[in-house]
């Protein structure tokens, strides 16, 4: 909701495809030219193992919130900050962020 009252375009999946597989969401998100924001690890396997067709981001967040607004409010502030989420596997912990090229191409 915080995301969405600053003007971002979010698509959550647990409203729009509660249950879809991780290989589903990657290949919407590619189709959608989305950003992934996701806790789940699985999504690097995805990119650079497995190589499905890249989303335009995915921004892995690597704690776990100590409420339901923080990821929210943690993206809100990596946004403000200028930190570039396209073309890129971001990996965000509290205090530190790493970013990958995607290497996005098209379909693979």
């Amino acid at each position: 909701m915080v995301l969405r009252e600053a003007g971002h375009d979010v698509v959550s999946i647990t409203e729009r495809s509660p249950g879809i597989s991780d290989d589903a969401v990657m290949r919407l998100a590619h189709a959608e030219g989305r950003i992934i924001v996701t806790f789940d690890r699985d999504y690097g396997e995805l990119v650079f193992r497995h190589r499905l067709p890249a989303p335009q981001g995915v921004l892995y967040l690597r704690f776990l919130p100590v409420s339901p607004l923080e990821p929210a409010e943690y993206i809100a502030r990596l946004i403000a900050s200028g930190i570039e989420l396209q073309g890129r596997f971001t990996t965000a912990y509290r205090e530190q962020v790493r970013q990958r090229p995607l290497g996005v191409e098209g379909d693979a």
